[in-house]
């Protein structure tokens, strides 16, 4: 029969949890469970450190929220800054302009989107590639493609093809995405190509770029 359990209530009438006072007397939380969990006072401070720790806990996730926001905005802002300094440089070659006219037309604006542009044509998607590779510098380790087809079109003959225009392995494609039905006229007979790069920040410095274009034209 323990002899403390007189002390632990004037810990939890202060309002202590059951963590503190197990840590401060050494008692089981099961053994202060047993002592109050029918103790209606008991349980009204159980209710207010609950309601203090939610209270605590929703100022530390606004906090960190806002925190990771100013730093994600600063990182941007670098990122954005780094693509103005070096547009002088980069507009003098012409597969750059290329590139960034290509990604313009077809890529994905949207900040919150992934950096990927889709198309038909193989000459497109091969220019785009080596405008990657050669002008921004990505090693095609890090390119990543799906393919978009009709059901009735071969996913390996497609997959080749594609893997052959872009010049990286079939383990570097994502699952095959299918369309519903068939094409009328087969002109998509090699499916749609999608090239993805995980690299926001060259997203962040490309729609710079565009804009800069746009501007000196």
């Amino acid at each position: 029969m323990r002899n403390d359990k007189h002390l632990a209530i004037k810990l939890r009438e202060k309002g202590k949890s059951y963590s503190k006072i197990s840590k401060e007397l050494e008692i089981p939380k099961t053994t202060l469970s047993s002592w109050f969990s029918e103790l209606e006072w008991s349980k009204t401070i159980k209710e207010e450190l609950s309601r203090k720790a939610n209270y605590i806990a929703k100022k530390r996730l606004i906090s960190f929220n806002k925190a990771r926001k100013q730093m994600w905005e600063e990182w941007r802002e670098k990122a954005r800054q780094q693509a103005r300094d070096d547009f002088s440089q980069l507009v003098k070659n012409p597969l750059f302009i290329a590139g960034i006219m290509l990604y313009w037309g077809e890529g994905d604006s949207k900040i919150k989107n992934p950096f990927r542009l889709s198309n038909t044509d193989p000459r497109m998607i091969a220019l785009y590639t080596k405008f990657l590779i050669k002008s921004l510098n990505i090693p095609k380790e890090n390119l990543r493609s799906t393919i978009i087809l009709y059901p009735d079109l071969s996913e390996e003959k497609c997959m080749n093809f594609w893997a052959a225009t872009i010049g990286i392995p079939k383990s570097q494609f994502y699952k095959t995405q299918f369309i519903k039905g068939k094409h009328p006229t087969k002109r998509l007979s090699n499916g749609i190509c999608m090239i993805t790069c995980g690299n926001r920040q060259i997203k962040e410095k490309i729609l710079v770029w565009i804009n800069l274009l746009s501007e000196s034209l």
